[in-house]
């Protein structure tokens, strides 16, 4: 009889929508919790077993059910989880994926099942208002340390703008929306909760690292700015769907980690920096979490003269790492040494993903600047 229910919970797999975890869409979930009645992935059956008095988990294959419990998940899954828990997801609200941090994965999971916000869009008011401010642990460009600043967010002037002390009339940065992009980075910044702001100062990468103790108001700030980058973005191309505006909210980087890299000469010798790879603009920084970068590449199109090579050229000395990529661009080559096969190999797969891709418009006058630069 036992196992005749688990047949049953594991034929129900089988349904469209429940093939895929019903929060980070993994694939081939094998957990469940019976009292939402969605099938879930095991990472995520984590995170619900922390709101037990809404969720309780169950794996597919190794518990045993009850009658009760699979008639209820037959009643339910998971396109009917979505269609009651996630009715009113406003578009800029980041949904995320199986690759995602913790945090994010986390909120996502309780903004949905414990705090109701896409049934009821009043609760969706911290990040959805147009306006917001309150204190974040900023890292300070020079000595490193985290200090409590005061940041506001405002639409209206499309800035962020963030105060050395509370009672301060000028703000030290504003920071416009039209250049912004934030992107969570946990590990690079020693916080779980560690969120990572860039915007162009001078049309230079500038960082800011902050974080909070609270995961929520951190994810909330988060959504906040996407908020603010889609109302912008709507203004800006009034004709473009909501569907070619959110892939623009924000980020991720499509690569970062150390390799090596000589100077314009390639006579001095290499030296170790940790590389970004931000869209089309490849920066390298002393240490990962400095202000400026030391310098930044465009990367542009195939068509344009850029390519991505294996290796160094034969007379290249002075590198320590073996595994060599040749950048090359109409001014010039850039070469960059990695300590492992495997880095070289996601660092090429990185560049030429960008490398292969059609320039828009708007990229050629990045590419401009680049070259002009003193």
């Amino acid at each position: 009889m036992a196992e005749e229910r688990r047949k049953a919970v594991l034929q129900l797999l089988q349904r469209p929508g429940n093939a895929r975890c019903a929060d980070c869409g993994a694939p081939d979930p094998d957990w469940a919790s019976y009292t939402l009645g969605v099938f879930i992935c095991l990472s995520c059956s984590g995170i619900h077993r922390n709101i037990p008095h809404v969720s309780k988990v169950k794996s597919v294959r190794l518990d045993t059910w009850e009658d009760v419990q699979v008639e209820f998940m037959a009643s339910r899954g998971n396109a009917i989880a979505r269609a009651t828990f996630e009715s009113k997801v406003p578009p800029f609200y980041y949904r995320p994926s199986a690759s995602d941090c913790q945090l994010l994965r986390e909120q996502w999971i309780r903004a949905k099942y414990e705090r109701q916000e896409f049934a009821h869009p009043e609760r969706q008011e911290p990040y959805s208002a147009g306006y917001r401010e309150g204190f974040l642990w900023k890292r300070g460009r020079d000595n490193g340390q985290f200090l409590s600043r005061k940041f506001v967010l405002t639409e209206r002037e499309g800035a962020l703008k963030y105060f050395n002390r509370s009672d301060a009339k000028e703000p030290k940065a504003v920071m416009k929306i039209e250049h912004l992009n934030a992107t969570f980075q946990p590990a690079k910044i020693g916080h779980p909760h560690g969120l990572q702001v860039t915007y162009l100062k001078d049309n230079s990468t500038r960082n800011v690292f902050v974080y909070h103790e609270d995961g929520k108001e951190m994810v909330d700030w988060f959504n906040a700015l996407r908020a603010a980058r889609f109302h912008y973005l709507q203004v800006a191309f009034p004709g473009a769907s909501d569907a070619d505006l959110v892939p623009k909210l924000s980020r991720n980087y499509l690569q970062e980690g150390y390799m090596e890299k000589t100077g314009p000469k390639q006579t001095e010798g290499f030296r170790k920096r940790w590389f970004t790879m931000d869209d089309r603009r490849l920066m390298y920084f002393k240490d990962p979490l400095d202000a400026f970068a030391r310098g930044e590449v465009f990367i542009g199109s195939r068509e344009s003269g850029y390519t991505v090579l294996d290796g160094l050229p034969p007379s290249t000395q002075g590198h320590h790492w073996p595994h060599g990529i040749t950048i090359v661009t109409p001014e010039r080559r850039f070469l960059l040494a990695c300590e492992t096969e495997l880095e070289q190999r996601a660092w090429m797969e990185a560049l030429r993903k960008v490398v292969d891709r059609p320039m828009l418009p708007q990229e050629y006058a990045v590419e401009a600047h680049f070259k002009h630069k003193p």
